[in-house]
This record gives C-alpha cells, structure tokens and sequence, in this order.
C-alpha cells in the first residue's frame, strides 16, 4: 500500500488524506516523528518538509500538489482536473488561493489565539513524542511548534494586520458559505484540485483547531458540511455540465485577485531581479526578500517566497493554451485586468528538481 508521513496537525497532510479518501487509494499513514525524520525523510527527498508519499514501488514523493498529480496519473478516475477549459482554470487559481494564500488565516488563528495555539501544541507533543507522557509531550510540542509560530511576521500576520486579516477570512467564510448552500463542491458534486487546495487550511487549521472550528461551525455552517464531505467523501458526482461556472465563486475569485494576486505580481518581478543578480545560480532560495501588501485598507511587509510562482505558473500555462471564446468567458467573468494578469507570462520560469525550486 501507499504509506502518507505526515501529522494530523499538518496543513499539507490534510489534503494529500482527503485526496487519497477521495480515490480509495489504500494507504497507512505514519507520523513524522524526529525518528522518521531522521530515517526516511530527510535522507530520502533532501528536505524537511511534510507529507511524503512512499509508493509501493519506494518511490518517495515530496510535494502535495505533486502526489496528487503522480496519483491521478495512476488513479485517473474519477478525475480531479476539470477537462473543460474554463473550469479547469478556476480550479487551478483556487488551489493556488488555498495553498499559499490561505495559510494566512490558517496561521493566524492557530497562533494568535490562545486556546488554539495550546491545542496545536500538545498536538505537535503527541507527533513528536507519541509514547511519551503528557507533560513531555508538552515541552516537546512547545519545541517543536516554535518555528511554526515564529513563522507569522514572515508570512505579514501581526498585530497591526491582523484586524484586516480576520475580516478579510470571515467575508470569505460568508462567501464560501453561500457557495457551499447551492453546491456539494467548488465545481459542481465532484472535487477538484480546488478543492484540494482549500482544504489543507480549511480543514487542518481552521476546521479543526478548536476556537475555529466553532467559529466556523457557527459563522459557516454550509462550509463546515463541505469540509466534513471532504474529509469523509460521498460517491463520486460529476462537475457542472458544459463549462459551467457557478456565480456564487466571483466573490472568492475577486477576492484572490485583489489580495494574493498583486503579491504574485511582484514576487515576479523580486525574482526577475534576484535571476539578474544572480545569474550562475540555478537553485531559488525559499525567500529572496520582502514586498509590501495590502489586504483592505492595511498595508504589512511579509517575505517574498518564490514557490509560489510555479503554482501560479501552473494556471498561466493552462490559460495560455485556452482558445479565444474560452478566454473571452474568463474576461467576462473576472474582468479585465484578471485576464491581463492571467495573460502576462513569468519573466522567470521555475520548475521543481529533487524537491527545490530551480530556474525553468
């Protein structure tokens, strides 16, 4: 069988998980204890990141968005990349939103709340030291979360920002919640990848933290019933008929490109610089300086992380191949300045090789 190392407290882990029940992959699933970090993952993919998929043939995968992809390839149905254009579109943006955009308020409220920030350490206690007593587990988990919750300034989440933060995550949970009231799904009663995207920070952090979850139980009951569709999923359905794209997305859709979007915009550009200097050095480190944003009418400094451009390139690439009506749909719904960023190609390509970021 396939093995998943991860941890349930792992945003990432979350999603390959839903993937995998989805498909009715057969899978175990083994923490990511020092011991195994030290065995198997490190040796085996070079970093230090979770979850890794080991497939029965030991081949050891890095990446979610990458097994998800190795395993569609295996398990093509019922597929989750939408083959009709438009829709295919959507699904990659909104895997990009949830990724790397909605780790924000997966990390603020995880961080910055009390309550959830106790559970998040006993749970990291348990993975690290899953034998050992509670009060172990505790000094263990404060350890190893340290970098977690150290990460927030890096990401722009601080007491200046958070306001504008939390305001900008309960209107997406509004409109996520009128969304989810007419649809089992983003696309209709199947998942998609973004859906995948979603649910890492969706489920692992904001559904499953304790003050969160409640907040989102209460906020967004239509969006809690899609989280618990995804973590325990019905038979397969099939997406909107004939390229359809359900309405109740603009919101969510607009949201992402007033926020993330302009962030991707200048990281292009940060990297385009960074090649110039730079040009003997293939592999892209993980920051390569910070950017001002904007979320409402508050402005943060946070770093500026390359990786998030192969995500985006993934749905520059899509829409470049897209025919003239398919785009024509794409600028009705979004608008135009959306199809001129969808339309604007990376002055930098990058790839991943053996799990980092390098030049294309």
């Amino acid at each position: 069988m396939y093995q998943l190392i991860g941890a349930p407290v792992s945003l990432y882990t979350g999603k390959v998980r839903s993937y995998l029940q989805f498909k009715g992959i057969p899978f175990t699933e083994q923490l990511a204890t020092p011991q195994v970090y030290r065995d198997l993952i490190i040796p085996r993919t070079g970093v230090r990141y979770i979850p890794v998929l080991v497939t029965p043939q030991d081949q050891v995968l890095q990446d979610s968005t990458e097994i998800i992809d190795h395993l569609e390839q295996q398990f093509p149905e019922p597929a989750i990349y939408p083959t009709s254009p438009c829709q295919k579109l959507i699904a990659l943006l909104l895997e990009i939103y949830g990724d790397e955009w909605l780790v924000i308020p997966a990390m603020l409220y995880r961080w910055m709340i009390d309550e959830n920030r106790e559970f998040a350490i006993a749970e990291f206690g348990r993975v690290r030291l899953p034998e050992a007593s509670a009060e172990e587990q505790c000094q263990a988990g404060l350890e190893a979360s340290g970098p977690f919750a150290g990460a927030l300034p890096r990401l722009g989440v601080t007491p200046h920002s958070r306001a504008a933060l939390e305001q900008s995550y309960l209107a997406l949970l509004a409109e996520l919640d009128r969304h989810f009231a007419e649809h089992d799904f983003l696309l209709g009663g199947r998942p998609s990848i973004g859906d995948y995207g979603l649910i890492g920070p969706l489920y692992a952090h904001l559904y499953r933290d304790p003050a969160s979850g409640r907040l989102m139980r209460e906020k967004a009951p239509q969006v809690a019933a899609w989280v618990e569709r995804m973590i325990d999923p019905p038979a397969a359905g099939d997406f909107l008929p004939d390229d359809e794209l359900p309405l109740t997305l603009l919101p969510v859709l607009q949201r992402m490109f007033t926020e993330q979007v302009p962030v991707l915009q200048e990281t292009a550009r940060q990297l385009q610089q960074w090649a110039d200097a730079n040009p003997d050095t293939p592999e892209i480190p993980r920051a390569i300086g910070s950017l001002r944003y904007r979320v409402g009418d508050t402005e943060e400094e946070r770093l500026v992380f390359p990786y998030n451009l192969w995500m985006w390139q993934r749905a520059l690439d899509h829409y470049a191949e897209m025919d003239d009506q398919a785009r024509q749909t794409v600028t009705a719904l979004l608008g135009e300045q959306a199809a001129a960023a969808l339309a604007t190609p990376l002055p930098v390509r990058v790839r991943r090789e053996n799990n980092r970021l390098v030049r294309g």
